[in-house]
């Protein structure tokens, strides 16, 4: 057998014998995970289990080695990029590695399941192709998180815009009925926690700020930061003002209220002008070919047949 078929076949069990031995060593439990595991079996029940939550903190495991490579080491809290992680709700201690882990493994691993296939198919003068190619994979791989995070940050702001009237709405009711604002917010948490999980999450932090002794002023803002949309902002400068000057917070959120329904009954009418101009392009280029095809292809048979029949006599 040649040296080089050993080598290789030596690499190729090192590296699977290693890969095996790091995720062995990263999913044993701890000291503390195998005492926790030994009290829930004697005494079931005792310690809650999560199992959702130990996964990702396996996964955080394996990921963190990988996470050093573009974490970013200074400002990383007071970043744009913490910001978006707020606004997308990805606020549990495991997304962070897992996020750069996903980065750095998609720049590196892109090139690399790219480089088998894209290797018989440049000779040696087309290598500066080849290598742009790669570099180019290995930027998408880099930047296509951005991407999965800004989509995930517009979608959470798109529920808590769509529910944040109906929270209003409630709120407005459980203040009328003799509720404080505090009680009705948590009123509005066990109402909306399974329809708008989102808008129930933000309420819920709010309560426990408030519940922990931080003042209200700085409680609301919290919202307005957590969240990123405007009408929130709107309606925690109106509280504050409401809170300052002692004017009534039912009538303050009824008028609230009514100014969000009128701006979402406009946003509504504003998407239905729309539609006729965006029609226009998948009309042109896919409905209209179609009806040619059904309306002139018997026609176009008929007439080629005719022609073919006259260019033959």
């Amino acid at each position: 057998m040649p040296i080089t078929t050993i080598l290789l076949f030596a690499a190729t069990f090192a590296i699977v014998f290693g890969a095996v031995w790091v995720a062995m060593s990263v999913m044993r439990p701890s000291t503390v995970q195998r005492r926790l595991g030994q009290i829930q079996r004697e005494i079931p029940g005792a310690v809650p289990q999560d199992d959702n939550r130990e996964w990702l903190r396996q996964i955080e495991r394996l990921a963190r080695p990988l996470a050093q490579l573009s974490l970013p080491k200074e400002g990383w809290e007071n970043s744009a990029l913490r910001t978006r992680f707020i606004h997308a709700g990805w606020r549990a201690p495991e997304a962070i590695p897992f996020y750069f882990g996903v980065k750095t493994l998609l720049a590196a691993g892109l090139p690399m399941i790219l480089w088998p296939a894209l290797v018989g198919r440049f000779d040696a003068s087309q290598h500066s192709e080849f290598m742009t190619l790669l570099f180019g994979s290995a930027v998408i791989g880099f930047y296509l998180p951005n991407f999965v995070l800004r989509f995930k940050v517009k979608r959470r702001q798109r529920d808590i815009f769509e529910s944040f009237p109906d929270s209003l709405d409630l709120i407005m009711v459980c203040v009328e009925a003799g509720l404080g604002l505090d009680a009705a917010i948590l009123r509005v948490v066990e109402e909306m926690r399974t329809a708008r999980p989102a808008m129930a999450e933000e309420y819920e932090l709010l309560t426990l700020e408030l519940r922990a002794g931080l003042p209200r002023e700085k409680a609301l803002r919290n919202l307005a930061a957590r969240t990123g949309v405007e009408d929130v902002s709107m309606l925690v400068a109106m509280l504050i003002q409401a809170d300052r000057f002692g004017t009534s917070v039912a009538d303050s959120l009824r008028v609230h209220s009514d100014m969000l329904r009128t701006k979402r009954h406009m946003l509504a009418e504003e998407r239905a002008a729309k539609i006729g101009t965006k029609i226009l392009f998948p009309l042109i280029f896919c409905i209209f070919p179609s009806l040619f095809v059904v309306l002139l292809g018997p026609a176009a048979i008929q007439v080629i047949t005719a022609l073919r029949s006259v260019t033959a006599n």
